[in-house]
């Protein structure tokens, strides 16, 4: 008896008929009230416009591979070199820094921004 009851529990719906849909749908607009059509219209287009995005999305182009070179210095070199090395990529650094201090500080002036370094 259990496998005769485990049995009909693997059997799946017959799938409905076109037909019968479009007959149900029929029947939950006409019992429904005016001011829910607009709210159904605004779920569907919404969840239309989601689906339209994520697919507008995936046609796009991948973005293409970036190349970042590394620097390759020989076993012989010798700390004083990797000092003057660190000093001179520290510099040039600090010139990019203070220019886009001085940048952004013109940008606070053209804006009327009063800043006041705290240092």
């Amino acid at each position: 008896m259990l496998l005769t009851y485990l049995g009909r529990m693997a059997v799946f719906p017959r799938p409905s008929r076109p037909r019968a849909l479009w007959a149900d749908l029929k029947a939950f607009l006409k019992q429904q009230d005016r001011p829910k059509y607009g709210l159904m219209a605004l779920s569907v287009g919404i969840t239309a416009l989601i689906v339209l995005g994520f697919y507008h999305d995936s046609m796009m182009d991948q973005p293409k591979a970036r190349i970042i070179y590394a620097e390759s210095w020989p076993s012989t070199r010798t700390d004083e070199e990797i000092i003057k090395q660190n000093i001179a990529d520290q510099k040039k650094l600090d010139a990019k820094r203070l220019e886009t201090q001085r940048s952004y500080q013109r940008l606070a002036d053209k804006l009327g921004i009063d800043y006041e370094d705290k240092k």
